[in-house]
């Protein structure tokens, strides 16, 4: 982002204006091609048109580079980062995003060191191999694998944070690579899925709810699956009217996510008694995945899976590290 001058707003911009505002960017010691969107957008606007459009962009030059940084808002960089973690399958190079929380052209800009050392890290190799082979996000020192980032701050430098999983490479005097958290390196060729269904909805449970609305939501909605953001553990009420709308809900065929409200821990359904019933009626748990991993994933997944049971085996395993 860069400030207008004409309304003080942040407004997107283009390539052009990172290499006048960051000339280090010419001593990088690799070769380096840039390509813009024709009409760069804020991330409030993401989609998965521009998700599809980035990932065909890869994908179409995917053998001409060794590594790829993608610049992107700081706001919706989890969602899209963990959206091409799961459409790059069996990943055997780098995609790196960063961005800043003060936009470039600023004096205390954190966005250039940033996008340098991302760009290092995209370009580091390790016996002819690149050392990060998967989707990742650069910010403020930390490496963070993507479908297990979430952003934390509006704020602070250090936006992003990884609550369940350990950091990849942290950025000091050396670049450390923490390689025991790395993913295995792949065995099979990579393969690219590029179709989305974004028929989802969220339901943010919370103390007081009214059920009735609930239900209008659940019944009026076109929505394959819903994602239920419960308490603790993925602990939900026991109030029969609940019971009912979730019950009715997937004998309609579609499926529920129970995913935790926290930040940190993991849905462990059937643990306690108010998750016990949602197990029970076939509520699948969403273990230790963030909010951005789940809704991309289930966008992905419910693209490819027509039969809920085929979907539920899929959505519970492991695609690109992010349970």
């Amino acid at each position: 982002m860069i400030t207008d001058p004409a309304s003080g707003t942040l407004s997107p911009f283009d390539f052009n204006h990172i290499t006048k505002e960051i000339p280090e960017l010419k001593k990088i010691k690799c070769s380096l091609d840039a390509v813009s969107f024709k009409r760069p957008i804020d991330s409030s606007n993401m989609n998965t048109s521009s998700w599809k459009k980035m990932g065909d962009f890869i994908w179409k030059n995917f053998n001409n580079y060794h590594g790829f940084v993608i610049l992107h808002g700081s706001d919706t960089m989890a969602y899209t980062a963990s959206a091409l973690s799961f459409m790059f399958r069996n990943l055997n190079k780098p995609i790196i995003f960063t961005g800043s929380q003060l936009p470039i052209g600023t004096i205390r800009t954190d966005g250039k060191e940033n996008l340098i050392t991302a760009i290092e890290i995209a370009a580091a190799t390790k016996n002819k191999e690149p050392i990060i082979q998967e989707v990742a996000i650069y910010f403020e020192y930390q490496l963070y694998r993507a479908n297990r980032t979430t952003k934390v701050s509006s704020e602070d430098f250090e936006a992003f944070e990884s609550f369940n999983y350990p950091t990849l490479a942290e950025a000091g005097i050396d670049i450390k690579y923490n390689f025991q958290s790395f993913l295995p390196y792949p065995s099979e060729d990579v393969q690219y899925f590029s179709k989305f269904d974004n028929s989802i909805g969220i339901v943010y449970l919370f103390p007081g709810m009214d059920f009735d609305l609930m239900e209008k939501q659940f019944s009026l909605s076109s929505a394959k699956a819903f994602i239920l953001m419960t308490f603790g553990s993925g602990n939900a009420p026991t109030n029969k009217k609940f019971l009912k709308i979730i019950k009715d809900f997937i004998a309609k065929g579609k499926f529920i996510v129970n995913l935790t409200q926290c930040n940190a821990g993991s849905v462990q359904q059937g643990k306690y008694e108010t998750s016990a019933q949602l197990k029970k009626m076939g509520v699948v748990g969403a273990k230790d995945m963030t909010i951005e991993a789940v809704v991309t994933k289930l966008m992905i997944l419910l693209a490819q899976y027509n039969d809920i049971k085929d979907l539920e085996v899929a959505f519970v395993k492991s695609i690109s590290g992010e349970i």
